[in-house]
């Protein structure tokens, strides 16, 4: 679990598959930038967070509940999706409900969570990519002190087709405000 001003980011449990169906994942805008469709109906949702209440048995998989402190209910998630650790790098990913867009909350989660990569799981390198028609996105990793680092050409595909991705970037020398 995960602390902030605003926010407990937790593990999911499969009593959050109503409001993860309500409050973001049956949303096609909230998904139009994913690589996931919106769930179709509420068993969908169960059936994935089946899948991830299973996989925390994993110590090397993380999928955090993003949960308003004074709403004590999820409003979206964000999660190491990508790991090489022989380089340890992380890749984060992160969607929240429509509601909850442009407060500083995917923010706010952001952060935190680069801090406990850097200090408790001792990455080198985190970093975080976007479709570019979704600035937006691109918005929070530089709020977050990423840097932009260029973009692939159709390197990815999501729900609006084959896209190009802005890949942003945080070190851990930058982060401590340490010198090269």
């Amino acid at each position: 679990m995960i602390e902030t001003p605003r926010l407990i980011l937790r593990q999911f449990t499969e009593q959050d598959a109503e409001p993860m169906f309500r409050n973001w994942a049956n949303d096609p805008e909230v998904t139009k930038f994913l690589t996931w469709v919106p769930h179709p109906n509420v068993d969908v949702t169960r059936a994935i967070l089946k899948i991830w209440t299973d996989s925390y048995k994993d110590p090397e998989f993380y999928q955090w509940a993003i949960v308003p402190k004074d709403l004590d209910e999820p409003i979206g998630s964000i999660s190491v999706v990508a790991m090489v650790n022989e380089r340890n790098i992380l890749s984060i990913g992160y969607c929240i409900g429509r509601k909850w867009w442009h407060q500083g909350i995917t923010s706010e989660a952001f952060a935190a969570l680069i801090k406990f990569g850097f200090e408790e799981m001792g990455a080198n390198r985190i970093e975080a990519r976007h479709n570019v028609n979704n600035p937006n996105s691109g918005k929070v990793m530089k709020k977050c002190g990423l840097s932009y680092e260029g973009t692939l050409r159709q390197a990815a595909s999501d729900n609006t087709g084959l896209v190009d991705l802005s890949v942003w970037s945080i070190l851990r020398n930058e982060y401590f405000g340490q010198k090269d």
